[in-house]
């Protein structure tokens, strides 16, 4: 045959081996997620920060260092911990030869969070200057690399330093393009650090982070809403606790391994949140439902496991089974330790006991209240996910149990057919879902949850993230509102943002909603063509392809071909996150700009109207 398929030589030369360094800038993802630019909490160049901070935090918790200092300026980081110094002797391996490290003697380091010996391997490997030096009783040595490759080492000499380890390191702008580190993103990580490890001290770029009462403050320090009674908190031996309700949906809960923030739960969290639950309806002797007992409810679990499991170089969710090689399973561990200590909490302190009863009632009155309808409307979404034609779904999603590609899954919302469709047609079939809604969808503020069941585009939305029950079921990691560049698109975003704020709070804390960034102009001229998100984009844009090239002002996003909408949703797609802290006032601004204070609302209007200018 003529129209035979090219043969391809597979042979000894095709088998190839890269040493430590190539590997990981070849393949970075697998030894710190995914990269980013540093617009986001999860992308790589904090990854780094936390890889070096690790190290430091597990020398304080074995009872060396109670101070950590921390510098990042014009993209360059510097951390100075007081522990005891890598031994001068090993201090090249450490920094530049896989599997090597100290963690593997449980002696040395009993309860750690770096085990794998590869962390501080991938920041050398993804900086451009990466600089080790270690001070150890009266003698220092320090080591300096570039890309992984060695570039100066000096000898053994005497010092004055206080014991210790000094990294510094420059991510590669190669790899992270464009990279800016933000204190928005850095300070929660390094607040997490004093919250878990009381006593500790970190030196920010000239702020002081310290905490007297742990988890009690971290629970202060993210809570949205105020707790219905004081926070509980009970401490153990490797575990530590807090507790509380508030008037919100849903649950929020944050977990901690060995000091390591597992954001995606794992065996540890779920031990918790059934103890929490089994508990409690055994305290009050009440067949209550978990879902009525955990509703509102708050709450943070830290436990120290020896040579823990997790599920990714990036430790966010813990695979462990047991406590330790000789100690019980994780979840008797935790089990019994809830079931003593918050037993007890609760015969000693009625006052608490009987406002928890009162929220669980409640909660328990509006489930009941809402059950027919709710029985209706689960029925309804079932039958609609089978053939919905608001759904066009994609291969891969977060829950799934195997696949590589969990992290990219997302799924778009957005209004009206000719916007769906033309995101439907550019999308990855693989890892983009598109939500479609019918018109504008309904001012949910300051209503119950009844309404998430009757209407019937939040139902079938609802039904389509799988987050009914909580957002340990999201099938989707970005949850992205597409709507148009204009007014009413402006307006089914704040309608979306008051919904996911009224009843899915922690789908926006963990950090799971974002906002599409589409551009509003397109500048070209027979040789080029730029896509400009803002007046400044258009201007510079116009003064590049001068002289005077095509202007087009995109109204919406049906106006938008889709073979252009590729460029706008692929690799380089523009995300804005929505971020909810305490700091926020949600509910002062929800009843400003949702609620019916009409007049005040118009007179801000008018005195913050902006006219836009012709674009010719």
């Amino acid at each position: 045959m003529e129209d035979k398929l090219q043969e391809v030589s597979y042979t000894e030369d095709n088998i190839k081996t890269l040493d430590w360094k190539e590997h990981i800038r070849r393949r970075p993802g697998m030894y710190i997620g995914k990269l980013g630019d540093g617009s986001h909490s999860d992308d790589g160049i904090y990854v780094l920060l936390k890889e070096v901070m690790d190290n430091s935090i597990d020398e304080y918790m074995m009872g060396y260092g109670k101070t950590i200092e921390v510098s990042v300026v014009d993209g360059k980081v510097k951390v100075r911990d007081m522990g005891r110094g890598v031994p001068l002797g090993k201090l090249v391996d450490v920094a530049s030869k896989m599997n090597t490290g100290g963690k593997y003697d449980s002696k040395a380091f009993k309860k750690s969070v770096g085990l794998n010996g590869v962390g501080i391997k991938a920041v050398n490997a993804l900086s451009t200057y990466f600089r080790i030096s270690s001070f150890r009783d009266g003698e220092e040595k320090t080591a300096e690399f570039s890309k992984g490759d060695i570039t100066a080492e000096t000898p053994i000499i005497p010092t004055n330093e206080p014991n210790g380890t000094f990294i510094e390191f420059t991510p590669d702008s190669s790899i992270f393009k464009e990279y800016n580190y933000l204190d928005e993103y850095i300070e929660p990580l390094l607040k997490n650090y004093v919250f878990l490890n009381s006593g500790l001290v970190i030196l920010y770029n000239g702020k002081r982070f310290h905490s007297r009462n742990g988890l009690v403050d971290l629970l202060n320090e993210n809570m949205t809403t105020e707790p219905l009674y004081p926070i509980i908190h009970l401490k153990g031996e490797d575990i530590e606790m807090v507790l509380t309700h508030s008037h919100q949906y849903g649950e929020e809960y944050y977990s901690f391994v060995n000091g390591q923030h597992t954001t995606q739960g794992g065996t540890h969290l779920s031990a918790f949140r059934e103890a929490l639950g089994k508990t409690v309806k055994e305290y009050y002797a009440k067949n209550f439902d978990y879902a009525d007992i955990r509703s509102g409810m708050v709450g943070a679990i830290s436990i120290k496991v020896e040579e823990p499991v997790f599920e990714s170089q990036t430790k966010t969710k813990l695979g462990s089974k047991d406590v330790g090689p000789d100690g019980p399973s994780i979840g008797k561990f935790i089990g019994d330790f809830v079931k003593k200590e918050l037993d007890n909490y609760l015969h000693k302190n009625q006052e608490t006991s009987e406002i928890m009863l009162q929220k669980i009632q409640e909660s328990e009155k509006e489930r009941k209240a809402i059950a027919g309808v709710t029985k209706l409307a689960r029925e309804r979404a079932k039958k609609a996910n089978l053939h919905n034609r608001k759904l066009r779904d994609c291969r891969v999603h977060l829950n799934d149990t195997k696949g590589t590609q969990q992290e990219e899954s997302c799924i778009f919302i957005t209004e009206g057919d000719s916007a769906s469709g033309s995101i439907t047609k550019s999308r990855s079939v693989n890892t983009q879902a598109v939500f479609s809604l019918r018109g504008k969808p309904l001012n949910t503020f300051g209503l119950t949850k009844k309404v998430v069941y009757e209407n019937e585009e939040f139902n079938l939305l609802q039904a389509a993230l799988n987050i009914e029950d909580g957002i340990e079921g999201l099938r989707y990691n970005k949850v992205i509102i597409a709507t148009d560049a204009d007014v009413d698109g402006m307006h089914i975003r704040l309608l979306m943002i008051t919904f996911f704020l009224q009843f899915f709070p922690d789908l926006i804390k963990k950090g799971h909603v974002y906002i599409l960034q589409t551009p509003l102009f397109r500048v070209r001229n027979k040789k080029k063509t730029l896509y400009c998100y803002s007046d400044e984009e258009r201007i510079n844009a116009i003064k590049e392809l001068n002289p005077n090239p095509e202007i087009t002002r995109f109204k919406g996003l049906g106006e938008i071909s889709p073979d252009e909408f590729k460029n706008f949703i692929g690799e380089d797609m523009r995300l804005e996150q929505v971020t909810l802290r305490k700091n926020d006032l949600v509910k002062e601004l929800l009843e400003f700009y949702m609620g019916k204070n009409t007049m005040d609302r118009q007179n801000f209007i008018i005195e913050n109207l902006v006219v836009e200018e012709d674009i010719a």
